[in-house]
């Protein structure tokens, strides 16, 4: 069926202006000025059309800790935040995405179960590199390693030895590394029981951060494997992390709603749904992430959605030590980098290259997803930038509504979605999961 979308700000690579997207199928067949007689037209008025986010950092640890997330309920909030497209980490499922036998059980586990389209990343762990291959022939789009505890043991630390191993065979097969950067150097231990922020925080040092990104770009030098750096929050990498890039190595990098818009100033004792890992540190760093993303240091922003239950986060105690480490943000990323980036004179295009174009470039499916341009699929939202609204548990969508935006003001309230060419979302209701996997970078 061949139908519009009309409105006065639809935002095309070449910038916000009034069109009218022509969906053939599940594919934008022209972005046109003036649309056919009798076309049946969605108008979206004044709202902005906004090209599909992709997130690429998103745990939904299915199959296996279903009780923390599963697709069904991570997908449902993706399309509320105007997500269309996830790429799902390799843990905290179980058995976690190390083997091919593991990532078959994933692609079952899918099966009716998506409201948006879902990519795959493997794991990169001791003595698996024989996987790494035909995982990447099954359609991964990389494979992922910890340099540090990933806070499973079913998913071990990589050494730099068996990255050594790893990182060569990932570059014959055209797939890169993603690397959760930290070595676990001397620090200050977290006290058991401890409700003190500053605690936790000097118990993951950015040195930890700045060492292990200095081991992963000599890795990348050594083996010419491309490195993406996942979720930075130490600015003080920024320096060596320009001047690999300046070197020309396969490097990318990517930042989190909640280091551009959180501090640890703000972060009160006790309120664990701010723990993660690196952490949340200070506010001078926070505005030096914002700096290295305006000058393209940082490529992208997404969300690193990892939820867990009500139990795990030790919200009843405030124990900041042994609570699970993980922010939920999967619905709110764009209203909370908008809400700030909106305060610096961001224009609305450079969020759609942070939040779709380039994630989707990194993820190697910028052939179909990214951008609102004809042949590619139809994935769009409808966004008013200027409402604000109150972050209220009954509008996160994922399955606990734990959060430390709970009770912020954001501004950019996301309408409806479309997911190739079909209206998944809209005013808090939801169309039945008709959303894929996708396999495969495309061919380089």
């Amino acid at each position: 069926m061949r139908r519009g979308v009309r409105g006065r700000r639809v935002l095309t690579p070449e910038g916000l202006r009034p069109a009218t997207v022509i969906v053939e199928g599940e594919t934008v067949a022209a972005v046109t000025d003036v649309a056919p007689e009798g076309l049946p037209i969605d108008d979206v008025g004044d709202a902005v059309l906004f090209p599909g986010l992709v997130d690429c950092h998103v745990h939904m640890n299915e199959p296996g800790r279903t009780e923390w997330e599963g697709f069904e309920t991570a997908t449902r909030a993706a399309a509320a935040g105007g997500v269309t497209t996830v790429v799902d980490m390799p843990l905290n499922c179980r058995p976690v995405t190390t083997t091919l036998a593991a990532f078959e059980r994933k692609l079952e586990a899918t099966e009716g179960r998506l409201h948006v389209d879902a990519a795959f990343w493997g794991g990169v762990v001791p003595k698996n590199t024989h996987e790494l291959p035909r995982l990447a022939r099954a359609g991964v789009l990389g494979a992922k390693a910890f340099l540090c505890h990933s806070g499973i043991d079913d998913f071990p630390r990589a050494t730099a030895e068996d990255l050594r191993q790893a990182m060569p065979i990932m570059a014959e097969a055209g797939i890169p590394l993603l690397a959760h950067a930290e070595l676990e150097l001397d620090a200050p231990p977290c006290p058991p029981g401890a409700t003190s922020y500053d605690a936790w925080l000097a118990s993951r040092p950015r040195q930890w951060e700045d060492a292990a990104i200095a081991l992963l770009i000599e890795l990348c030098r050594e083996t010419g494997c491309a490195v993406h750096i996942v979720h930075l929050s130490s600015a003080s990498a920024v320096p060596m992390l320009r001047d690999a890039r300046a070197e020309g190595l396969p490097l990318t990098v990517e930042t989190c709603p909640h280091y551009l818009c959180l501090s640890a100033e703000g972060v009160p004792d006790g309120d664990t749904r701010f723990k993660c890992a690196p952490p949340i540190r200070e506010e001078a760093n926070r505005e030096a992430l914002w700096a290295a993303l305006g000058e393209g240091v940082i490529d992208l922003v997404i969300s690193d959605h990892s939820p867990c239950t009500p139990g795990l986060k030790k919200l009843a105690t405030g124990d900041f030590c042994g609570a699970w480490g993980g922010i939920a943000s999967l619905s709110l990323g764009l209203s909370s980098v908008w809400t700030e980036a909106q305060q610096r004179g961001v224009p609305i295009e450079r969020l759609a290259a942070w939040m779709s174009a380039a994630p989707a470039r990194f993820a190697g499916i910028d052939d179909r997803k990214g951008a609102i341009a004809p042949g590619m699929d139809a994935d769009f939202f409808a966004w008013d930038p200027d409402a604000p609204f109150p972050v209220a548990p009954e509008r996160l969508y994922f399955r606990h509504p734990i959060s430390p935006y709970l009770g912020r003001e954001l501004r950019g309230e996301v309408l409806a979605t479309w997911l190739r060419g079909r209206k998944v979302y809209e005013g808090g209701a939801f169309e039945a999961p008709r959303g894929r996997p996708l396999l495969h970078r495309k061919p380089s």
